[in-house]
């Protein structure tokens, strides 16, 4: 497991000084980074809104319940029933705490709610700046390529599109060079024949 890790560290220190030498690929890490954080807070988002709307039906339900034992009681208290009073009495209460615990949970739901949205409108912001940061980056980096391959002046440099004047064989030392090697290669074979 250890071996793993190292390796594991290797290949994450050798990642980010790839690209702290390459900002603009830096930047699009971090863009692709920010973009899955964002469909992940909007999936998070979506559940956080039916979770609310499952607690707000199951509210509403209680609501119902306790109007419904609410009505019993009544009842009870009119026909004189103490029988049945106390124990309605009691299921009211019981439903009233629970529509209390669903009344908080539905508070901590919406308090999600609104870091989530707030989380995401952060990226949203987030993204866009990085989205600017890249296109400078490139920019910066085709103008880069693009003085890099500039043609030097023609004192300098023959440029690929004037032609080359080839001056007498005998005075180029290039031609010089490749003939006195085809030379050594032609004595070794008909040495290497000779010694046959």
């Amino acid at each position: 497991m250890g071996l793993f890790e190292d390796f594991s560290a290797f290949l994450e220190t050798r990642l980010e000084e790839f690209l702290r030498s390459n900002p603009d690929l830096e930047l699009m890490a971090l863009e692709e980074k920010l973009r899955e954080q964002e469909e992940e807070t909007i999936r998070l988002l979506a559940d956080l809104r039916l979770r609310e709307k499952k607690v707000q039906d199951e509210i509403m339900a209680t609501a119902q319940e306790v109007q419904r034992w609410h009505v019993r009681i009544e009842k009870a208290k009119q026909a004189m029933r103490p029988d049945l009073l106390k124990p309605a009495e009691e299921r009211e209460a019981a439903l009233l705490r629970q529509g209390n615990q669903l009344w908080g949970q539905m508070e901590v739901v919406k308090d999600r709610i609104k870091q989530a949205t707030e989380l995401q409108r952060q990226i949203q912001i987030r993204k866009q700046e990085v989205k600017t940061k890249v296109v400078e980056a490139q920019a910066k980096a085709q103008a880069a390529r693009a003085a890099a391959f500039q043609v030097e002046p023609k004192s300098q440099a023959t440029g690929w599109n004037e032609s080359y004047k080839f001056s007498s064989s005998a005075g180029d030392p290039l031609e010089q060079k490749f003939k006195q090697w085809e030379t050594e290669e032609e004595l070794e074979r008909l040495k290497r024949q000779m010694g046959r």
